[in-house]
């Protein structure tokens, strides 16, 4: 049997070992191959590195960065408009220290109107608890990296270290996102028209009929974008669009 010791030796050896790893990553998709095995390394099932939304805010995925949640997950929880009634983003807004939740727990603080619907869609997707770390980068802007799933609540020790990790890949994020900037000169009118298309919850089949094109065409520009933007699906390839201002 691992003692108390020899665990905590080894979970502190291996934040080490992410946090060297990610301060020479180049890409975002590397950064999320590492979060999908930080996820896996602490039984959580999901994660999602986000720009904190403002109070205004309408949509999770229009705050996303990266995220490995499903997205019919994220599709019902914005068309349901949950973000606007969420007690824990409310809380990421207004605290600068880690939100750890329940959704048994947090329902006792929703809107009455939201609080089944909310429930219901963490507990079918698998993620009922989780914790949620504020981060900033240099430029001051707030995030968070969520962790979710139905592992037991994380101990004091998981959640200091991941809140020391979760701060280095929001800043190397950061860091990527400046290179990124070249992006908006190589992606052409075409595929900026699909990806606010996509944004706006059209199909490849409907954005062919509203471009006059054929639904192979659509998905080949939806591809490259999603490629150029070095992203791993459309969902993602949306939020990022959405973040550097390349669609409204």
């Amino acid at each position: 049997m691992v003692s108390a010791a020899e665990d905590t030796a080894s979970k502190l050896a291996m934040v080490e070992r992410y946090i060297r790893e990610v301060s020479t990553y180049k890409t975002q998709f590397d950064v999320f191959r590492l979060m999908k095995r930080v996820t896996e390394f602490f039984a959580a099932k999901g994660f999602l590195v986000m720009n904190v939304p403002s109070a205004g805010a309408k949509t999770l995925i229009g705050s996303s960065v990266i995220t490995n949640w499903p997205a019919d997950f994220l599709t019902e929880y914005d068309m349901a408009s949950l973000l606007t009634t969420s007690p824990v983003f409310e809380r990421l807004r207004n605290a600068a220290v880690p939100v750890f939740y329940d959704v048994h727990i947090v329902a006792r603080e929703r809107d009455p109107k939201t609080v089944q619907l909310a429930s219901d869609l963490f507990i079918r997707f698998g993620m009922p608890r989780g914790a949620c770390f504020p981060v900033h980068d240099a430029a001051g802007n707030r995030g968070a990296v969520c962790l979710c799933g139905e592992m037991p609540a994380f101990s004091f020790q998981d959640m200091v270290l991941l809140q020391y990790l979760s701060s280095h890949v929001f800043n190397r994020l950061a860091e990527i996102r400046d290179l990124d900037a070249r992006v908006t000169e190589t992606l052409t009118e075409r595929e900026i028209e699909c990806l606010t298309w996509t944004a706006a919850g059209k199909t490849s089949v409907e954005i062919a009929e509203i471009m006059s094109l054929s639904e192979h065409t659509i998905n080949h520009y939806l591809n490259r974008a999603t490629r150029k933007l070095d992203t791993v699906n459309r969902t993602q390839a949306v939020a990022k669009a959405l973040r550097l201002n390349l669609i409204k």
